[in-house]
């Protein structure tokens, strides 16, 4: 296998943080939509209030997620300075075009789909960790669904609860509580998103000899990934918003309280678990289950449609870019 030399380590941290940073950017939709469709906060402070929590994730939540992406996605021997750069290109080059036609994607399976494709064309299907593999594919389809029960149970709770108050007073009482399960939710995606990057940047020190004989994420590389998503998150990925807050289904506060409630739990159980799933994915499916409770036709299937599709292609069109980028970038370096 074709690599770089050591000497190009900072580079791809950068590039790592770059990813990182993206993510945030890509995903601030999904930590601040429902809180800004309901008009519980205004846009930028929404977005401050996502990337602050996104950054207290680094404080005594663990890494197992890290740690899965480092060892469990790829064997880390070949992990390359070069299929690491690529796989990061790919994550990058997906995130970007369907941020730009507003697809809620996840940032995590692109970036798991980059290193998959850029280590099968480096070395072939025998370096993948297929364990690992199959149960983020499991994820893939579980976590939605998850989210989506969650948010179903919790909104006929909450309505059941409610019954006998009238509306003003329930829209009051869950503007405040949307506050909290707004933060939670944050801190959800702080910890399972951030912890991907985490994942590259220690084994790219590892692979170099950098971190010693054994595997472990330093806290600097910890804080300067947060810092990365969080600060993404303070740009924000306005044409997403869209989408998620108000084009899937209508949310009222007691809505968006019961989705970020659900994706939280969802997410942060995940997160212990080791297991990067998509926040993209668990808040959708959890903003969907809150529609469904009206009625069927509360939800824009069409719409759901649209981004499952993008969903179904993130690993795959993510491989195939990273692949052939790092193909391209072999034959040049020959």
């Amino acid at each position: 296998m074709l690599s770089l030399s050591a000497h190009v380590v900072p580079l791809l941290i950068l590039v790592a943080l770059a990813f990182d940073f993206i993510n945030g950017f890509h995903d601030a939709a999904n930590s601040i939509a429902t809180v800004v469709s309901t008009r519980v906060l205004a846009p930028r402070l929404a977005v401050v209030w996502a990337a602050f929590f996104n950054f207290v994730a680094a404080f005594g939540l663990g890494v197992n997620v890290a740690t899965t992406i480092g060892k469990g996605v790829v064997d880390p021997s070949a992990i390359t300075n070069l299929v690491a750069l690529t796989g990061l290109l790919g994550a990058i080059t997906w995130d970007l075009i369907t941020w730009y036609y507003g697809l809620p994607v996840s940032s995590s399976h692109a970036l798991i789909g980059g290193l998959v494709g850029a280590a099968l064309v480096a070395a072939g299907p025998g370096v993948l960790v297929w364990a690992g593999i199959n149960k983020i594919l499991i994820f893939i389809v579980l976590s939605p669904v998850v989210g989506m029960l969650l948010g179903f149970v919790f909104m006929v709770a909450v309505m059941w609860l409610a019954r006998n108050a009238t509306p003003l007073r329930v829209d009051r009482v869950f503007r405040r509580l949307q506050l909290v399960s707004a933060a939670l939710y944050s801190l959800g995606h702080g910890t399972n998103d951030a912890q991907k990057t985490m994942g590259v940047i220690a084994v790219l020190l590892f692979t170099n000899g950098l971190l010693g004989p054994t595997f472990y994420v330093p806290r600097w590389v910890i804080l300067a990934a947060h810092a990365a998503i969080a600060a993404g998150t303070l740009v924000g990925g306005w044409r997403i918003v869209k989408t998620m807050g108000m084009r899937i289904t209508k949310l009222q506060p007691v809505g968006g309280f019961c989705a970020e409630t659900a994706a939280a739990i969802s997410i942060l159980g995940a997160s212990f678990g080791g297991i990067p799933v998509s926040t993209t994915h668990t808040i959708s499916g959890a903003i969907m289950g809150v529609g469904a409770t009206r009625r069927l036709s509360a939800v824009r299937w069409g719409v759901a449609t649209r981004i499952l599709w993008a969903w179904v292609l993130t690993i795959p069109a993510a491989a195939i870019v990273a692949g052939c980028t790092y193909w391209v970038i072999a034959h040049l370096l020959r």
